[in-house]
């Protein structure tokens, strides 16, 4: 899942780097662009410093192949949101509703599937038509009535928050289809083979042979179009240190989770979706316009960008994203209930920012979002297994986020300091 993060913004949205002939280059010119692209590298350095700290303190067992799947099914639901959040966060706005409607789209589809007794993909599609209404509720007031997000939004967790409790009359539904099941906390092909002879394992290394190929060839042409036009300035020996470390790491990742259970299901619906929405960020002309707002709203405007409707999309994909990992929670739980949901908002936030995303908007990236989430998820279970209380891990936590927001401060002071 890793791709091009050296990047905040697309290339021909003002990040144009300088012409590679002028670049330094070797250990010198690579050791100069580190330092200028410090903001993005940071955060990669952060996880390997933490993945590394509590693989020490737990005597190993972070980085077992069934904790290692654990990390990524019980995370899945926040890298989701994350995504959509980090979106509406570049864009300047901010969505507090994103757990509560998460909730209420497990309630509806729990109603559909399990009181009814309707299909389960029924349940799924109208679960992801729910969201996807919700977030154009939200939308319609943030884009077209010209109330702020936080306001809008603060309503709306109170809103969907109550329309869960309607939904369930304040009870629990369970349990759900093993087919729902499936998307939160299933595998890929573990029941199909003989558990002694496991050929799923080399299914699993196989997709992760082949993502590292896509991922190498993905690259690899990025950087000759940006060559061809003068664009590329990221030196050579940083792009293959970068290349050979991303590839490593899916090598890694794919050979823990065939030691275990396999492939989870939501872990390619999360490598679909980081693959998609980089792709619109960085390629699509709705991509650049989200920059151009969170950048500057009124040169946005002038520039002919129809901000309202961006924003009024913005929150509709938000709304959908929200539904998808209520329905991935709801799933791997086998349980819609009141009280899902809680703090998610709060977790897709950090992780926005911890991965990079600047706090007025503009800056921000998909795949740091994910690796922010993926911070937030190894520092949880790393506690977890240190035996460390939830108080203690909040206290942590925040003490982190709070930590990654001053460094971006001290960055845009730096190179504000660097301009003059």
């Amino acid at each position: 899942m890793a791709t091009d993060t050296t990047s905040s913004r697309p290339a021909d949205l003002g990040n144009r780097v300088p012409n590679p002939e002028r670049t330094p280059g070797g250990i010198r010119g690579a050791l100069g662009f580190l330092t200028s692209q410090l903001r993005q590298i940071g955060i990669f350095i952060a996880l390997l410093v933490i993945v590394v700290l509590f693989q020490i303190l737990t005597d190993g067992r972070l980085l077992t192949p069934g904790n290692v799947s654990n990390i990524i099914v019980q995370n899945s639901y926040i890298l989701i949101l994350a995504i959509g959040m980090v979106m509406i966060i570049i864009a300047g706005h901010i969505d507090l509703s994103v757990g509560s409607v998460a909730a209420f789209v497990g309630a509806v589809t729990g109603v559909i599937a399990v009181d009814n007794g309707l299909p389960w993909w029924l349940a799924i599609a109208v679960g992801l038509v729910v969201g996807a209404l919700a977030g154009a509720w939200q939308g319609f007031w943030v884009a077209f009535v010209g109330i702020p997000a936080f306001i809008v939004t603060l309503a709306g967790m109170l809103i969907f928050r109550g329309l869960t409790q309607i939904t369930l009359g304040n009870t629990q539904i369970t349990p759900f289809p093993t087919e729902y099941r499936q998307l939160g906390g299933g595998f890929l092909f573990p029941n199909v083979f003989p558990a002694a002879t496991s050929p799923y394992e080399w299914i699993t290394v196989g997709l992760g042979v082949l993502a590292a190929v896509m991922l190498v060839a993905s690259q690899v042409r990025g950087r000759i179009a940006r060559a061809k036009l003068n664009l590329e300035g990221e030196p050579f020996a940083w792009f293959v240190t970068k290349l050979a470390f991303s590839v490593a790491l899916i090598l890694l990742i794919t050979y823990l989770l065939a030691s275990s259970r396999g492939t989870p299901i939501v872990l390619i619906v999360l490598a679909v979706l980081v693959v998609v929405y980089t792709a619109v960020m960085n390629r699509s002309v709705f991509g650049r316009h989200i920059y151009a707002i969170g950048g500057n709203l009124n040169a946005a405007k002038l520039s002919g960008i129809k901000t309202r409707w961006v924003d009024f999309w913005l929150f509709v994909n938000m709304g959908t994203l929200a539904a998808l990992a209520g329905i991935v929670f709801t799933g791997r739980l086998n349980s819609a209930g009141p009280g899902a949901g809680n703090l998610f908002e709060l977790d897709a936030i950090a992780a926005s920012f911890i991965g990079g995303a600047a706090v007025q908007g503009g800056i921000g990236t998909v795949t740091g979002a994910i690796t922010g989430g993926l911070i937030m998820g190894v520092l949880n279970n790393g506690m977890s297994l240190l035996g460390v209380s939830t108080d203690y891990q909040q206290f942590i936590k925040g003490i982190v986020l709070l930590l990654a927001v001053a460094f971006d401060v001290f960055n845009k002071r730096r190179a504000a300091g660097a301009t003059k």
